[in-house]
């Protein structure tokens, strides 16, 4: 099973798309694990994820992290702000499953 783990400000704005990518990727019958948490919460979950996602209002971020995630061989992108504005959990998921190795 993929994990895939969305990180923005409070981890609140991230949660309707995380709702979205499960949809697309249960339509889809993709066995993967998406769940949305604070910033502040990243450090804890680097090792139980396989890929990092930021919210585009979070992208500065993105350097400080992907040290971090290199420690384990994970990537760290930001989500595209027109597929992040528009909650376009089908495009998101693509994008993060894309990522993995």
């Amino acid at each position: 099973m993929k994990k895939i783990l969305l990180c923005c400000s409070a981890g609140m704005s991230a949660s309707l798309l995380v709702t979205k990518m499960k949809k697309e990727a249960e339509n889809q019958g993709i066995d993967v694990e998406i769940n949305a948490v604070a910033l502040e919460l990243f450090e804890e979950n680097v090792t139980k994820y396989d890929v990092f996602l930021l919210g585009p209002q979070v992208k500065f971020k993105k350097n400080d992290f992907q040290k971090v995630a290199d420690q384990y061989g994970k990537k760290v992108e930001v989500i595209n702000m027109m597929d992040y504005g528009t909650m376009n959990g089908a495009k998101v998921l693509a994008f993060a499953l894309n990522l993995i190795k």
